[in-house]
């Protein structure tokens, strides 16, 4: 694991180096007001936070609004009486755009009519990782002034929800601590890793920061935070390796940031399909892959989270314990959503070699493999969770759990 981070590291230096000059944002018009796009920046030039907030509305949703947060946001489009989502990118190599914040505008749009504010740091953003952490604390600090200046307009804190992504996670953490932790959500997708796992609660996003903390692992061995951070911790297959994603260092950028930007394509393909990405409160992803947790009664009744609702059904958010773990199993591709099976088998006798048992789930349109080696054992029955929609093969252990 250490190698393969060290490998993309090389890999991040080596594209900075080869990084041309920057190029100015683009505005177009549309809707009677100018579209302001994300800035450019250029490692080169240093890391001076320069922030730009965005409005995204239901009838302009490719459109951004800049807000001017000094003339009390009552000059733009902004719609006091509806909810707010507030978007904040991570850690930007390249001193680009984020290409997958469109797509995460249009599908909150999609779900919901809503303000979405998009911040854009990626001045603040680009150079060296640690000049982005050091400008955690100053952008939190001008999120959280627009946010006072909504609040004075009538908007309910409750009625927040900030999105951050890696280490716009932590930002997320940080302006919920400055507003005592009375914000509605926070939502992190694969919040970073480097520089937090050892920090303070009060230095990182934590349960306290909101109403309802909820975050997303995909990349959990490298860029992603491995601890949990919220009310409820999503560990997509485990928190690490997603399905789909190259696992050789000839795939180029892909492998480098797959895993880690993994939790916002199925953050934003669950706001966008219908199919549910159901999972379920276990002591460790082993247990979950063993079969042992496909409970939903404690703590969540009846009722197991679901990545990228609006509400929980059945779950009262503000009763739930800190850092419960919930782990799911996904499909390589977009909408990423399986079926988890339990499949229990008894062997009649002690195996003295090596069985293998092949299991496939029909479905009315698919045809689902799931290839299942067991070594020589005394220890039986087992019981193992499969996801459909996928073909994967497990390889029972010969100890007893």
């Amino acid at each position: 694991m250490v190698e393969d981070l060290k490998r993309k590291v090389l890999i991040v230096l080596t594209v900075l180096l080869l990084l041309s000059s920057a190029q100015a944002g683009s505005t177009d018009r549309l809707s009677g007001h100018q579209c302001t796009d994300f800035q450019t920046a250029n490692f080169l030039r240093g890391s001076k936070l320069k922030v730009q907030f965005l409005l995204f509305t239901h009838s302009s949703p490719s459109c951004g609004e800049l807000i001017l947060a000094d003339d009390g946001i009552k000059n733009c489009s902004f719609n006091s009486s509806l909810e707010t989502k507030i978007i904040i990118h991570g850690f930007r190599a390249l001193g680009t755009k984020p290409s997958w914040i469109e797509g995460l505008v249009h599908a909150i749009l999609h779900s919901s009519q809503v303000n979405v504010i998009a911040v854009d740091w990626i001045y603040g953003s680009t150079a060296a990782y640690p000049s982005a952490v050091e400008n955690v604390t100053l952008l939190a600090l001008s999120i959280s002034q627009l946010i006072s200046k909504l609040l004075a307009l009538g908007v309910s804190g409750t009625s927040i929800h900030i999105i951050g992504v890696s280490l716009g996670a932590h930002v997320a953490g940080l302006v919920g601590h400055f507003h005592g932790g009375q914000l509605g959500r926070i939502t992190g997708l694969d919040p970073a890793g480097p520089k937090y796992t050892r920090a303070s609660p009060e230095e990182r996003l934590d349960p306290g920061d909101a109403l309802f903390v909820e975050a997303i692992h995909t990349d959990a061995d490298n860029f992603g935070i491995r601890i949990p951070v919220g009310h409820i911790d999503y560990f997509v297959n485990g928190g690490r390796d997603q399905p789909g994603c190259p696992r050789f260092i000839s795939a180029g950028y892909k492998y480098l940031i797959c895993d880690h930007m993994r939790a916002v394509h199925l953050y934003v393909s669950a706001l966008k399909h219908s199919c549910l990405m159901v999972a379920f409160p276990c002591a460790s992803h082993q247990d979950f892959l063993n079969g042992r947790c496909l409970d939903c009664v404690d703590p969540f009744l009846y009722s197991c989270p679901r990545i990228g609702l609006q509400e929980q059904a059945g779950v009262n958010m503000r009763k739930l314990p800190k850092e419960v773990k919930v782990y799911l199993m996904t499909s390589p591709s977009a909408p990423f959503c399986v079926h988890h099976s339990l499949v229990e088998f008894h062997l009649q006798k002690t195996r003295n070699t090596v069985t293998s048992i092949e299991i496939t789930f029909f479905s009315n349109s698919t045809k689902d493999t799931a290839k299942i080696t067991i070594r020589t054992t005394s220890c039986l029955p087992w019981n193992l969770t499969l996801p459909s929609k996928t073909d994967i093969s497990y390889e029972l252990p010969t100890a007893c759990a």
